[in-house]
């Protein structure tokens, strides 16, 4: 169902064709992509200084004014700390998404190189292994999450525009590409830190609303939004209504009244990929790949409502209970 039928705009139609009927990039491509992220970020760890890691200064003490100096120090230990932030993983993401797109294969493959180096160098090897244990899996979950954040506003903003390759958008039907690694990384992101990874006891489906509610919130907020300026919309994406504000407030809501160990959450995750596998072969393969759509409210979401236990093999529910079951092993 093509929505510019209905709309007067050209240039919506115009933007709708742009990003639709993409075949995605190459599987090599995408695990460049994956592997330059964590090594730029293992690289800012080499070039940080003990006095501008994670922000925090060095307090250097004053018998006239111990606050004042502290406070300066602390300023310009944090603004250095951004500044190598942005030159050591902004940047270089920002250049691979646009005019460096051609050359990622072999831009992961220097940083690579030049990453085992620093490491191999005994002065920068300390500066990388600093936690153990439960911290050191708290800052790598932490880096996951920033690291992947900064990846999807990059994309987001990015998509719309010529200098980003069509490539790395949304594929249409079947292919991968890095926006499609993205909305599964999201949700792998979420069950990392979620209550059952935490260990925090099960909500209540009521309680489970309400923590799910902002995202409810949002996805309203976008549908108004875009409605409300006539903003292309692409519906063989998520659908008609549905956006992946509503996937992952029904991920959030599904995992969290289904009260299951997190040891059990691979064999549940399996379960569901399977089963969802087994129906698309049956028949529901067709009908979502179907231009056709009803006046029900599930006919016109079908894609955004069926992605909630998986769409064209990415199963975001699968996802999740992978995510819980990978922190058993920690």
């Amino acid at each position: 169902m093509d929505t510019s039928v209905n709309s007067f705009n050209p240039y919506k139609h115009m933007k709708e064709q742009f990003v639709s009927n993409l075949t995605g990039s190459s599987m090599l491509e995408i695990i460049a992509l994956a592997t330059a992220v964590p090594v730029l970020i293992l690289l800012r760890r080499c070039f940080c200084s003990n006095g501008m890691r994670d922000g925090n200064a060095t307090k250097i003490s004053s018998k006239k004014n111990d606050d004042v100096i502290v406070g300066v120090w602390s300023l310009r230990a944090y603004m250095g700390a951004m500044l190598l932030d942005f030159l050591l993983i902004i940047l270089p993401l920002l250049l691979f998404f646009t005019v460096l797109s051609e050359w990622t294969s072999v831009a992961a493959v220097l940083l690579t190189l030049l990453l085992i180096f620093l490491i191999a160098a005994k002065r920068y090897g300390a500066s990388i292994y600093l936690e153990d244990g439960v911290d050191s899996l708290r800052s790598n979950i932490s880096s996951y999450r920033v690291s992947m954040m900064v990846v999807t506003c990059l994309c987001i903003l990015a998509v719309d525009f010529r200098i980003f390759p069509r490539r790395y958008a949304k594929t249409e039907t079947y292919g991968t590409s890095l926006m499609d690694l993205g909305v599964g990384s999201f949700v792998l992101a979420n069950s990392l830190v979620s209550r059952q990874a935490r260990g925090f006891p099960l909500l209540k489906w009521k309680n489970a609303l309400q923590s799910s509610s902002p995202l409810v919130v949002l996805g309203i907020g976008r549908l108004l939004s875009t409605a409300g300026v006539d903003y292309q919309v692409h519906v063989g994406e998520y659908g008609v209504h549905w956006n992946f504000f509503f996937t992952l407030a029904a991920v959030s809501i599904l995992s969290s009244i289904i009260n299951i160990p997190p040891k059990y959450s691979g064999i549940l995750g399996s379960l569901i990929v399977v089963g969802y596998q087994v129906c698309l072969i049956n028949g529901l393969n067709v009908y979502l790949l179907s231009n056709e759509r009803g006046t029900d409210i599930i006919s016109q979401n079908k894609e955004g409502i069926f992605s909630i236990f998986g769409e064209e093999c990415l199963d975001y529910w699968n996802i999740f209970f992978h995510g819980l079951y990978c922190l058993v092993f920690q």
